[in-house]
């Protein structure tokens, strides 16, 4: 059959090769770069994974290997392997140009690594450079590909259609409700397999190696219509995806064999937490607050004066721990509305400066509290230390427990604790988000001239949204509290090297899109590992988050989880991955003609 899309300008690869060829040099350099995995690299164990190894892949090359699987696994859906259609349901070869750039770009990062680390390219086996060459060939194979349309071979089907009517590629089948829950299921378990292994990684190589698989795969699935296939399934099933959701976060400690990575876990939760607060405000009312860290510090002074430590001004009192948690909240809902009452008539850049007033006034007023410069009650800048762990129904938190055969340290029953505190703050988020209140919050962030004309009351409507912003970071301070064992008002600041601090709470929420759940989550998460895991970035973080936030702005400016109408709002119809001849349900769009 002869290929008569080849000659047109949008059937050019950038590399002049026959299809064939490019298909080929996909697949082979897939396999052959999986395969090197099994070569030394070099010949030294000075390199942090020992890749001296022939025969077993050992640090980053596990990467190079399973990156190397993937890429051939999408180029054999260009071939039409029974099985593999469901990769790319967009029809295009991006996601294949992508998957061999991540392939690519692992394993050119660790063969310079070696060689920047070890004095020289002297270090290098000849595995490693077998594996820079065959990585090279997928890159070739996709760049000779066409840069536009349907990638023609990936069922013999389509491709009939495609030479047909090139409009005419049939849209996925549906599945039933139990193979969507069953997709839903695998992808919370794969998702919890990558974050396990990336919180678990042992040096910054690798954790750079693994940032660099992650993105590239993630944009491919993207590009190949994957994620929004999934989302779809989401809205489907919402209340079964928030649940598998949860049971993932449940089942983190139990995979880990060192508290550390609990306590990284415990304070990814907190962060997230306190970042989901400030996207009621900043997300759904459009408030830009630059001082919300104070109301975590608020919380987190509160639980410390009350839960028993003998250096608290009330060292006689020691509430319960519920009590602790809605005495915090309290505390921070009420420090809210006295804050956010006489200055939510301001908007824009005067709210804040006011609000930024605001988080330096709390860090300086809880600092002079020492009984010199002001009233003894937080002990100034030596906070108040030595705050007990919790104990709930005879369940001591400070003490490792044997649960079924595994041992849950200080930090994981911390941990626990907060995914309940966590889920907690979820449903409170979904509920507000989605009443009438909500809406509100949504018309003010739109237009809130519009909506005042429309009967909403503005102010009114702001006040609540920063006052259960306020408490719901209280609520998180009073855990964080009890993990950290004291507090000081060293960390409650508007920007510093590490979290949790203003800048980097309002950086969460803008990097992982605002007005969405599983966002400020995501990008709590970033910002919380990215210091932690890659020691040299700690001075140079709000550089490296400047550059990274301004590219964001560039490429999606709606966030890594993008909110619907955020989206809407950024980029013009036809550039959406949603089709135009259907809608969010998969129904038929009703067009004007057909109304």
């Amino acid at each position: 059959m002869t290929d008569t899309t080849k000659t047109t300008p949008a059937a050019r690869g950038l590399i002049p090769l026959p299809r064939a060829a490019a298909r080929a040099l996909l697949l082979a350099g897939g396999i052959a770069t999986a395969a090197t995995a099994f070569l030394a690299w070099t010949w030294t164990d000075e390199f942090p994974g020992d890749l001296t190894i022939n025969g077993y892949p050992g640090g980053l090359q596990w990467l190079t290997f399973a990156a190397g699987l993937v890429t051939a696994l999408f180029a054999l859906a260009l071939y039409g392997v029974r099985g593999t259609g469901w990769l790319l349901p967009a029809r295009n070869n991006a996601p294949l140009t992508l998957a061999a750039l991540g392939s690519f770009g692992t394993t050119w990062f660790t063969v310079i690594a070696i060689s920047v680390e070890l004095g020289g390219v002297v270090n290098l086996e000849p595995g490693a450079w077998t594996a820079a060459i065959a990585s090279l060939l997928p890159v070739l194979g996709a760049f000779a590909l066409p840069q536009q349309g349907i990638g023609q071979d990936s069922t013999r089907e389509s491709l009939k259609a495609y030479i047909a009517k090139p409009d005419a590629i049939p849209a996925p089948q549906p599945l039933t409700p139990w193979l969507e829950r069953a997709a839903i299921t695998l992808a919370t378990i794969l998702g919890l397999a990558v974050f396990t292994y990336g919180i678990d990684t042992a040096y910054g190589e690798l954790f750079i190696g693994y940032l660099i698989v992650v993105v590239f795969f993630v944009w491919a699935m993207h590009t190949a219509g994957l994620t929004d296939r999934f989302s779809r399934l989401v809205a489907h099933n919402r209340s079964f995806t928030l649940a598998m959701g949860f049971l993932a976060a449940i089942a983190f400690p139990f995979t880990q064999t060192d508290d550390h990575y609990a306590n990284i876990g415990v304070n990814i939760l907190i962060f997230g937490t306190v970042a989901l607060g400030l996207n009621i405000v900043v997300g759904l009312a459009g408030l830009l607050d630059l001082g919300y860290v104070a109301f975590l510090g608020v919380g987190a002074y509160t639980a410390a004066l009350v839960s028993g430590s003998e250096f608290s001004t009330f060292s006689g009192v020691q509430f319960p721990f519920w009590a602790a948690a809605l005495t915090g909240a309290a505390a921070s809902l009420i420090f809210g509305v006295l804050i956010g009452a006489p200055t939510l008539r301001l908007r824009g850049d005067y709210l804040a400066i006011v609000t930024l007033g605001f988080g330096e006034i709390f860090r300086i007023a809880v600092n002079n509290m020492d009984g010199d410069s002001g009233p003894d009650v937080t002990n100034g800048p030596n906070g108040i230390p030595s705050i007990p762990d919790l104990n709930m129904f005879g369940f001591n938190f400070g003490q490792a427990h044997d649960i079924g055969g595994f041992t849950l340290g200080r930090f994981a029953n911390y941990y626990l604790l907060m995914v309940l505190i966590m889920a907690i703050v979820v449903l409170v988020y979904t509920r507000a988000a989605d009443s009438r209140i909500g809406r509100s919050w949504i018309a003010i962030r739109e237009d809130e001239t519009a909506a005042t004309a429309m009967g909403i009351n503005g102010f009114r409507v702001k006040l609540v949204a920063f006052a259960l912003g306020a408490a719901l970071a209280g609520l998180a301070g009073t855990v964080s509290a009890h993990v950290t064992y004291s507090v000081v008002p060293t960390p409650y600041q508007f920007a510093g090297s590490t979290p949790p601090n203003s800048a980097f709470l309002l950086a969460a929420v803008v990097l992982g899109g605002m007005g969405t759940v599983a966002g400020p989550l995501l990008g709590a998460a970033l910002l919380y590992l990215l210091p932690e895991k890659l020691v040299f970035l700690q001075d140079k973080s709000l550089l490296a988050f400047g550059i990274a936030l301004i590219l964001l702005m560039r490429f999606r400016p709606e966030g890594i989880i993008a909110n619907r109408r955020r989206q809407l709002e950024f980029h013009e119809t036809g550039q959406l991955d949603v089709p135009k001849q259907t809608t969010l349900t998969d129904e038929p769009a009703v067009t004007k003609a057909g109304a």
